[in-house]
């Protein structure tokens, strides 16, 4: 647990930073940018880059790390095996698409602009291919070197936006996919060093073994993104009335607003996925799932919190012609906290190699947001995209759980896990009935939300996280040392 956390420190610090720098280029963006529907534009295509990017892969990340960690098999063979056959895939594709853009194009509306699509065609190759090299880094525990070149990313996509949009006045949607594919570029040309494969071969048997086993993943992940993504890319061809771009912008630079669950969600994932199958042997394996499953249910309730209570200050992040989508923020960070919960329960079926299983639940949370996004946004717009989203996940994340424990049992803490959501909605029960009825001071509102999260972090270093075991751990290290 000491291991995961440190690396989920490492990892959460620089996605964190990365993302609240990333943060920056939404309200770049929505100010910089002449129209809402400019950022409809963005919203809608880097959905499309979302889907493709895990078509791309097609769920070798996670193979590799299963077959990797393997002893029967040998971890310089699957790697440079994974390595080459992403190359080979995402060279293809980049290729394919830049040959067909202008039919592409006009296939996706946006006739007269098939370097949009060539742009992010290319940059969606490169992640992909990139991504095996970062799961290598990943195994190798090498957390810092990582982060650092994940953040270089976020650096370089920032100074080329600033370069564009504000010094050379380059207002237009064309620079927002320049800035990304040079900053790609530059990151994956710095990265191929460290990660570059000097031992073990291809192997085409090993490679027939992770597709068996990475490809029923292809189908979760593609469904899974699907339910991520797909309200924003059917949105303009569902939606019935006539801003339907400038809508999706509204409703993508809203989204935005709540990436800080997504943050710690993402960081939680780059450590706990290479900490799980690492552990999976160990006689107290279930116990550490169990641990690990229970804090992040706690940490994602004390942001959930903390992003309402100071929703006030965060709608700033967007230009006020963004403010009328902030209400379904909260909705948004629910659904975040369901999608990790329902990370978290899905290793019950990639540790017992039934990933079948997992293909089978992003099909139905992928019914689910299709007829909902279908039923809802002709009629309410953006508020059936988030709440198809909401209700995707919820059903599969309990879906997972009773499944996974007649499969795989793990003993969750659900008595402390109730408690902590029990007092979550009583805390949101309070703050919204004073919202709505009794107080409208923006400042008196936010030092009630202070109030409330001091009463959960009092329950929380009370109960499950106490301030003296945290104090006696420090003075046995100083002890130590």
């Amino acid at each position: 647990m000491k291991s995961l956390a440190k690396d989920t420190a490492i990892y959460g610090l620089s996605s964190i930073i990365g993302k609240f720098l990333n943060y920056l280029l939404v309200p770049l963006y929505t100010y910089a940018l002449a129209r809402t529907a400019d950022y409809g534009v963005v919203t809608n295509l880097y959905a499309w880059t979302a889907l493709l990017l895990v078509l791309l892969t097609y769920g070798m990340e996670t193979g590799f790390f299963r077959f990797a960690n393997r002893e029967d098999y040998n971890a310089n063979d699957v790697y440079k095996t994974a390595y080459l056959t992403l190359f080979s895939t995402s060279t293809l594709f980049a290729v394919l698409v830049c040959l067909f853009q202008h039919p592409i194009a006009n296939a996706l509306g946006y006739a007269g602009h098939a370097e949009f699509i060539a742009m992010m065609a290319t940059t969606v190759a490169i992640d992909a291919f990139a991504s095996i090299p970062f799961a290598y880094l990943r195994y190798q525990k090498r957390p810092i070197r990582f982060a650092a070149l994940k953040l270089l990313f976020v650096l370089l996509n920032i100074a080329f936006n600033l370069l564009f949009l504000v010094v050379l006045k380059k207002n237009d949607v064309f620079y927002v996919f320049l800035s990304n594919i040079l900053a790609t570029t530059i990151q994956t040309l710095c990265l191929l060093p460290f990660t570059f494969p000097k031992g073990g071969r291809f192997d085409a048997q090993v490679l027939k073994e992770m597709l068996r086993y990475s490809l029923p993943l292809l189908v979760l992940g593609v469904a899974g993104i699907m339910n991520q993504t797909l309200d924003r890319i059917l949105f303009p061809y569902l939606y019935t009335g006539e801003d339907a771009q400038a809508q999706l912008g509204i409703y993508g630079a809203c989204f935005k607003v709540a990436m800080v669950m997504m943050m710690f969600t993402q960081a939680f994932r780059y450590a706990y996925e290479p900490f799980v199958f690492s552990k999976h042997k160990d006689r107290q394996s279930a116990e550490a799932y169990a641990d690990a499953m229970k804090y992040y249910i706690i940490f994602s309730f004390l942001i959930l919190l903390g992003v309402i209570f100071y929703l006030d200050i965060f709608r700033y992040i967007v230009s006020s012609a963004y403010w009328d989508g902030l209400k379904i923020v909260p909705v948004v960070l629910w659904t975040y906290v369901f999608q990790g919960i329902y990370f978290n329960l899905s290793f019950w079926y990639k540790l017992t190699d039934e990933t079948k299983w997992g293909a089978y639940f992003s099909i139905i949370g992928l019914v689910i947001t299709l007829v909902l996004q279908i039923v809802g946004v002709p009629r309410i717009g953006y508020w059936a995209s988030c709440g198809s989203s909401l209700v995707c996940y919820f059903v599969i994340m309990l879906l997972s759980y009773f499944i996974g424990q007649k499969k795989a049992p793990i003993p969750y803490d659900l008595p402390v896990i109730g408690r902590y959501t029990a007092l979550t909605l009583g805390l949101l029960a309070v703050y919204y009935a004073l919202r709505l009825y009794y107080i409208h001071n923006m400042w008196i509102l936010m030092g009630i939300g202070t109030v409330l999260i001091g009463i959960y972090l009092f329950v929380l270093t009370r109960k499950d996280f106490p301030l003296s075991a945290i104090l006696n751990h420090k003075s046995e290290i100083t002890n130590h040392k």
